[in-house]
């Protein structure tokens, strides 16, 4: 049965849930009503036979029926009260014209003087219901001991259960006419309140259908469904940028890979024709075909990995993060940069400060910048690097950036007119920057004053390591952590 109801479509399931809802309310208002109006009705019949008393000319005739014929009249039809005399013995007389009601042990103590009154529910010899009150009444009848008799006054309740009749089939009426409104009003309300979910779903069966992600919802509103249509623009804008950012690097990754497979393509057909055609190449320029093959290959592997650094998602990190000496992983930099660089003159004034990333991607964003400088920096120039209190600044006296190339600088495969004839990728400072944001740093390239250019890199502190006692060696420290 429940999969069933989750097999209906949603508008369904609401037009039947509103419909289960109203008819369980309903129904339980009916019968409330119905067991109210059944109390009330048969707490005036009570109230009415308290204060009923039997007509004495009506005791005195039904005295005298038994006296003269010495057994119970059988009764006639159905009048507005039936009268009998009980006696303490359990006999009874009906008055002329009055159904004979079964007498109850109630009936007879009142009879017997035990009880003072009796009230209660009781039929008639043919199967009648009544309501019946017994009481002693002073009358003047010969025989009657002490000059009283027990009155037996029944009032039928057919008149009752008519209308309670009447008004079950009143309410059963109605209850049915509100479910039907409340299923109708269920199955509108639910065709009204689902067109926004009806055009979403229309949205997203048209992007699966034909992968246009440039379609967006109408959004009308601050309720949940505006919430979710808001939502749902946003994802497809998301996702049109991210497939066009990765278009854009399959392109420009195409593009920079090209020229390294030209020329190492050019440099070992070379090689192969002069092994093909036995005319062997000069030392000196088979010595420069292979260095440029291995130039080449560098080159290709060195973006290859930063392809690979930057197809990661930008949320994710290559490794643990964990806290790391800035001011170490500065000065492994410096011992890279000034092998690529021997005949520039580094200086570097390093101040301790500890952040919290991932070791090996955070060196290799200070190698790239320190690389940068070393790259556009004259023949015997000098780089300038200080780190104080998280702010690491390098300083080249190269060409410098133009000012309105400065908002470009850290885009994938940007690169400046004035270094497309220097090896590199356009890639480094984009790694740069997106290991520095991961980090929650900031990173920016200005020019600097007399020329050359300077990269700011700060970053946030993190408390310091506690440090190691001197009994533990350095590999175990490692392991440790």
């Amino acid at each position: 049965m429940i999969h069933r109801f989750r097999a209906l479509p949603l508008r369904s399931r609401l037009a039947l849930l509103t419909a289960t809802a109203v008819a369980v309310a309903v129904a339980a208002v009916a019968v409330t009503c119905w067991l109210l109006a059944r109390a009330q009705l048969h707490n005036e019949l009570d109230t009415s036979l308290r204060n009923t008393s039997a007509p004495l000319g009506t005791v005195r005739q039904a005295v005298s029926a038994c006296r003269t014929t010495g057994s119970e009249p059988s009764g006639a039809g159905r009048g507005f009260a039936y009268v009998q005399v009980v006696y303490p013995d359990g006999t009874r007389c009906v008055a002329p014209d009055a159904q004979p009601v079964r007498v109850g042990a109630e009936d007879v103590a009142v009879a017997r003087g035990t009880e003072a009154y009796a009230l209660h529910s009781s039929t008639t010899d043919s199967g009648a219901d009544v309501r019946v009150h017994t009481e002693q009444m002073a009358v003047p009848v010969p025989g009657a001991p002490g000059g009283t008799v027990t009155v037996m006054v029944a009032r039928p309740l057919y008149e009752i259960d008519t209308a309670l009749n009447r008004l079950a089939l009143l309410l059963t009426f109605l209850a049915g006419a509100g479910v039907v409104a409340a299923g109708a009003a269920g199955l509108w309300v639910a065709r009204t309140g689902l067109k926004p979910v009806d055009r979403l779903t229309d949205a997203v069966e048209h992007v699966a259908r034909t992968e246009d992600l440039t379609v967006r919802i109408p959004v009308e509103g601050e309720d949940e469904i505006a919430r979710l249509s808001r939502s749902f623009n946003q994802m497809t804008a998301a996702l049109a940028s991210s497939r066009d950012r990765q278009a854009q690097l399959i392109a420009d990754a195409g593009h920079e890979l090209r020229t390294p497979l030209t020329s190492l393509r050019t440099n070992i057909e070379l090689l192969v024709r002069s092994e093909q055609t036995g005319r062997a190449l000069p030392p000196e320029d088979r010595t420069a075909l292979l260095t440029s093959v291995k130039a080449q290959m560098s080159e290709l592997a060195v973006l290859i990995g930063d392809l690979q650094e930057l197809s990661r998602p930008d949320s994710a990190t290559p490794g643990p993060v964990q806290v790391v000496a800035l001011h170490d992983v500065v000065r492994t930099a410096l011992e890279r940069a000034r092998l690529r660089g021997p005949e520039l003159a580094i200086t570097a004034e390093l101040r301790p400060w500890y952040v919290r990333a991932e070791p090996a991607a955070l060196e290799r964003a200070v190698v790239n910048v320190l690389d940068n400088a070393v790259k556009f920096s004259p023949p015997r120039g000098a780089v300038e690097v200080l780190l104080d209190r998280g702010v690491l600044t390098v300083r080249d006296h190269g060409p410098g950036v133009p000012p309105e190339e400065l908002p470009y600088v850290f885009e994938r495969f940007w690169r400046s007119q004035s270094a497309r004839a220097l090896p590199g990728s356009g890639l480094g400072l984009s790694i740069v920057a997106r290991t520095v944001h991961q980090a929650g740093g900031t990173v920016e390239l200005r020019p600097a004053e007399g020329g050359g250019t300077v990269a700011v890199v700060s970053l946030p502190g993190a408390p310091a390591p506690p440090p190691v006692p001197p009994s533990v060696v350095p590999d175990e420290r490692v392991d440790q952590a």
